[in-house]
């Protein structure tokens, strides 16, 4: 996916899912770069593979470090474990939840068909999500989605196989799009560095 911040280049999300052992493993690397500054964000998320509930979740930056932030659900001791960098707390397992990976996943498995209100529970606290009018984004019909707290925009496509097709997430800078490549007009892409210094 490419990401714009005002219509112009800001960077590009990549996703990755396989099956490993008795899970769905999905992974997402984000770098941002052009109007914004030069980071990558890897996310990593566990989920049950026909349940689509998160089994785990960790956040970094991608670069082979230490995640920054871990969440582990145990379902044998009943226990959510959560650490951002030395800290760690725990807490009674009462329910399923997401993460901010697999609760997309879930939208994109409720297809056309899917209620007008629904939550998900993360650790946050509980995500409402309310249903958006059918809609058409570069030619291909989609199910919106919004999502608060968090004001976040998810658009999936309505045939299978239902990729997510735009995500809008509010962020410090202003409202950061993802669009899937395809829908993107190559002008936002920068010739990328690495390309020029070939050429000289």
């Amino acid at each position: 996916m490419t990401l714009t911040l005002g219509g112009r280049y800001a960077g590009e999300q990549h996703w990755a899912l396989q099956p490993e052992r008795s899970a769905l493993v999905a992974r997402v690397q984000t770098d941002f770069g052009g109007v914004l500054p030069d980071i990558r964000r890897a996310q990593t998320s566990r989920l049950h593979p026909r349940t689509l509930h998160s089994l785990s979740y960790t956040e970094g930056d991608g670069r082979g470090g230490r995640a920054t932030f871990e969440t582990t659900f145990d379902r044998r001791s009943g226990i959510v474990t959560l650490r951002q960098g030395r800290d760690e707390a725990t807490q009674p397992l009462t329910t399923e939840y997401h993460d901010p990976v697999s609760v997309l996943l879930w939208l994109r498995s409720l297809g056309v068909d899917g209620p007008e209100r629904l939550h998900a529970q993360l650790t946050g606290g509980r995500v409402l999500i309310q249903r958006l009018p059918d809609t058409e984004i570069a030619a291909e019909a989609a199910v919106g989605y919004f999502l608060r707290p968090g004001n976040a925009y998810v658009y999936v496509e309505a045939a299978p196989p239902h990729r997510l097709l735009r995500l809008i997430q509010p962020t410090d800078f202003g409202p950061v799009e993802a669009n899937l490549d395809a829908q993107v007009n190559s002008t936002h892409r920068p010739e990328r560095p690495e390309r020029r210094r070939r050429r000289h």
